[in-house]
């Protein structure tokens, strides 16, 4: 079982388990913010809308298309 951090947060999620559900298991499943300052979910699952970037080990990218893996490091704000 990978163990991850998010936003500070270690936990433990499931072999082949996606960034984007791990944020799920973590908190209100909610990866970023708008520019009014709301917070944003994924909305389509499959990397087209967006909504999921986030920084993992320091490059930006999407938490539906990564799984985790041991050690990763997850942070929903830039």
């Amino acid at each position: 079982m990978p163990e991850l951090t998010v936003d500070g947060q270690t936990l433990r999620v499931a072999l082949g388990t996606t960034v984007a559900a791990a944020l799920a298991l973590a908190s209100d499943g909610c990866s970023r913010t708008s520019v009014s300052g709301q917070r944003r979910a994924p909305l389509c699952g499959m990397g087209v809308c967006q909504e999921c970037r986030v920084t993992i080990d320091g490059s930006r990218r999407l938490a539906c298309q990564t799984h985790c893996r041991d050690g990763m490091q997850v942070q929903t704000h830039p």
